[in-house]
């Protein structure tokens, strides 16, 4: 019998086992009600190279995948070591943006007036069984 299996951090295995995660998390699902918002990540220096993933909350449903987002409100970048200390919940968004260790481009208003779900959206991946 095959046991729960441990997601590569940051690959199709991660965003299944995160879009599962954020749809089953009652904070998360209340973060986003009513928000309209949508960000890119962009990821430099991983072990297979750089990654592009998105988040995009609109009418109470949740999409995030890998690769790029068309018209995304706001692009979030940062180094493979920053992304995973955010996902391992041992930085939080606001030290990584005000240490310059993430950078944000887009519609800066837009993700300071939605910052609980990019924390929320951090908060429940950082509880996936995820290796690195």
């Amino acid at each position: 019998m095959k046991g729960p299996s441990v997601a590569q951090f940051l690959s199709e295995d991660h965003f299944e086992a995160a879009r599962v995660a954020l749809a089953a998390d009652q904070g998360f699902q209340g973060a986003i009600a009513n928000v309209d918002f949508s960000a890119q990540f962009d990821v430099s220096g991983g072990p297979g190279g750089d990654v592009v993933y998105y988040l995009k909350v609109s009418g109470g449903d949740t999409e995030t995948e890998l690769g790029p987002l068309e018209g995304a409100d706001v692009t979030v970048s940062s180094d493979y070591e920053t992304s995973q200390a955010i996902s391992q919940g041992d930085l939080n968004v606001q030290m990584a943006f005000m240490t310059g260790k993430i950078k944000v481009g887009g519609n800066v208003a837009k993700i300071m007036m939605h910052q609980n779900v990019i924390n929320d959206y951090a908060r429940v991946l950082s509880g996936l069984d995820i290796e690195y």
